[in-house]
């Protein structure tokens, strides 16, 4: 009879924590699509403008922002890492940052590819859809303090998430820029 109920508690928290981790997943896809859903379009956008492929914009800010949901994504509009000043102590909140603040999401990402449209490498690289190169340049200009790591895990997006299918949709001359 003990054995019984010992068994019956073990399968009831084994249910239970299947039931968890199928709640978290769906949990985290929705943050990820939604992430998707709101910044494809602009990413698209800036990848037509400036040449710097969608899947790199995307696959940087998602991984940098935790898909839109980090403090700095969330309080400063700050979707890449990028830093400077911000008015937090102004605010009277407890979080610091030394990250740079943004009047809108969108601001962030403009700002991104106005950095990266400053770096040297750049007129050689715009316009090519190869995003394994971009990483490689960043990464070797400073982008990132993790290096390899930060390139694996920002490919690994760009890979789960098919970002590379929104690259075709570049409409961008060299000779334009």
């Amino acid at each position: 009879m003990r054995g019984n109920k010992l068994l019956s508690r073990v399968v009831w928290f084994c249910a239970m924590l299947i039931c968890l981790l199928i709640v978290q997943t769906a949990y985290a896809q929705h943050y990820k699509k939604r992430y998707l859903d709101k910044y494809e379009a602009l990413a698209i956008k800036l990848m037509n403008e400036t040449g710097i492929p969608a899947s790199v914009i995307l696959g940087i800010g998602m991984l940098e922002s935790g898909m839109g949901t980090s403090r700095n994504a969330k309080l400063l509009h700050n979707h890449f890492g990028i830093v400077g000043r911000n008015s937090l102590a102004k605010q009277h909140t407890t979080y610091r940052s030394k990250y740079r603040e943004y009047k809108t999401d969108e601001d962030s990402y403009e700002h991104f590819v106005k950095i990266i449209r400053k770096k040297k490498w750049y007129p050689a690289l715009k316009g090519n859809t190869e995003y394994a190169v971009w990483l490689k340049h960043m990464n070797h200009s400073g982008y990132s303090t993790a290096g390899v790591e930060w390139i694996r895990r920002v490919t690994n997006l760009i890979k789960r998430y098919k970002l590379y299918k929104l690259d075709a949709q570049m409409d961008f001359a060299k000779s334009t820029n």
